[in-house]
């Protein structure tokens, strides 16, 4: 009896200790795509219910850019990210970690447009998210060779306090250039595409924005579950 207690024991050790082991083998990507959402609060998920309805998880749900199976997704947006920020904390993520994404999705813009309705004005904030959007995209797209890059354009908002129509424009006017030029870069290739947001909330936005609901705040300009699910097709439809 006691030899087949000392047996099983062992037999428990090297069943344990095989497990140990494995454990700590180095963690490999394999062949698995490597997903990463950057941004603002759009790409956090804010306004989905729960955040991991918003359009990014729904991207990788979806299995868009591959099998959820074999994808590896994390998310580094943080709802109020400026393009500085995403500039100064965001990139070096997805450049200078292991993780080195092979598709990014972005939407950023948003947070400066805000700005000028603090006291902002209108051509110097204009001017600094050009200034910053040329940074992102250059340095995401020379740095991370072959990694295809998403980047999400602006939609107005029909109910907002003030008019929308001609600064959204003019962001994405700016977007569109910048992302231009940026492909332009032998490094990039035309890497780079535009998910056309703008033209998913062109039309009726009834259930799309969470501003539209009895209730909701003047200036509540997050997408609904519905809108996160429009803003997914959206990026969807630049592949």
């Amino acid at each position: 009896m006691l030899r087949m207690i000392s047996v099983t024991a062992t037999a428990l050790f090297a069943f344990f200790f095989a497990l140990l082991a494995r454990a700590e083998q180095p963690w490999t990507f394999a062949n698995n795509t490597r997903y990463l959402a950057v941004g603002d609060s759009l790409s956090a998920g804010v306004g989905a219910i729960p955040a991991t309805r918003g359009f990014p998880y729904l991207l990788y749900e979806q299995g868009v850019y591959d099998s959820m199976s074999n994808t590896r997704f994390a998310n580094a947006a943080i709802p109020g990210a400026t393009s500085q920020q995403v500039l100064s904390y965001q990139v070096p993520l997805a450049t200078q970690t292991p993780f080195r994404p092979q598709v990014i999705t972005m939407t950023v813009g948003g947070n400066d447009l805000l700005t000028i309705l603090n006291g902002a004005s209108f051509q110097g904030a204009l001017q600094t998210f050009q200034v910053n959007l040329n940074l992102i995209l250059a340095q995401l797209c020379t740095q991370l060779p072959g990694t295809r890059i998403y980047v999400g354009n602006l939609y107005s908002i029909q109910n907002f306090p003030v008019p929308t129509d001609q600064v959204v424009n003019a962001f994405n006017q700016v977007l569109a250039g910048v992302v231009g030029s940026v492909n332009a870069i032998q490094m990039c290739a035309g890497r780079i595409r535009v998910a056309d947001i703008h033209a998913a909330f062109s039309g009726s936005q009834v259930g799309l924005l969470l501003i539209n609901r009895n209730g909701a705040g003047q200036f509540e300009v997050h997408p609904s579950n519905a809108g996160h699910r429009a803003i997914a097709q959206a990026f969807v439809a630049a592949q």
